[in-house]
């Protein structure tokens, strides 16, 4: 199956690198090219594609207001946003997640790094880059960098995971794959994904990135600052 690839980034020369690169790989193709959020939203809407790969400064409509609209829209359910940024370590890449992107990329990143983000993406296994290490997020929710009150819906919800769920759920904000979960908790990887798709229905999270977050904003992982 083709994954069908969106751009959006305001340097035309960028998208064109972006879609040299995408196209040229079998099994993913782009669908379309956006300069602004607006129309970053207006071509998902036209064309569902299942990645859009969207820069967060752009003019006009930025990149965490289209992420925003793209993930309220539930007939964009099943669009993955993988924000692009030159810096990685900015205050808006947390508050794209919780917008709903799946994850994000630094502009400097390896070719393959990028393919892989989108195959990452595609298939509901939303990652942060290698670049962003797993303390990241923690980092920047330590800080208030989010700005988000807490929301006692959904710490209604987590008290509905089972004992499992959660510990899976610990092992999912401390950025472990279903594989390394697997061996640490000694069972199968099947059985690792099944206890997180359960816990992502539970807590209304749409992919992993957002298990991340709401890990750490519930308060079930506490932030590291080393």
């Amino acid at each position: 199956m083709t994954i069908r690839v969106l751009l959006a980034d305001d340097q035309a020369l960028l998208r064109s690198a972006f879609r040299v690169l995408v196209d040229s790989e079998p099994g993913m193709e782009v669908v379309g090219e956006a300069s602004d959020g607006a129309e970053a939203v207006r071509l998902a809407r036209a064309h569902a594609p299942d990645v859009v790969l969207m820069d967060i400064r752009m003019p006009g409509t930025d990149g965490l207001a289209a992420t925003r609209e793209i993930g309220a829209d539930p007939a964009l359910a099943q669009v993955r946003v993988v924000i692009l940024t030159t810096f990685e370590v900015d205050d808006y890449v947390v508050q794209a997640l919780r917008a709903g992107a799946s994850g994000f990329l630094g502009k400097g990143s390896e070719p393959e790094e990028l393919l892989t983000a989108i195959r990452v993406a595609a298939g509901g296994e939303a990652l942060l880059s290698p670049a962003a290490t797993k303390g990241l997020i923690a980092r920047f929710l330590a800080q208030g960098g989010t700005g988000a009150a807490p929301d006692p819906a959904r710490a209604e919800r987590l008290a509905t995971l089972t004992g499992r769920e959660r510990e899976v759920l610990v092992q999912v904000a401390g950025g472990h794959s279903n594989d390394e979960i697997a061996e640490r908790l000694a069972v199968s990887p099947l059985t690792v994904k099944t206890h997180v798709n359960r816990a992502m229905a539970k807590l209304g999270a749409r992919d992993r990135a957002q298990l991340v977050v709401i890990a750490y904003e519930s308060g079930l992982v506490r932030p590291r600052m080393d």
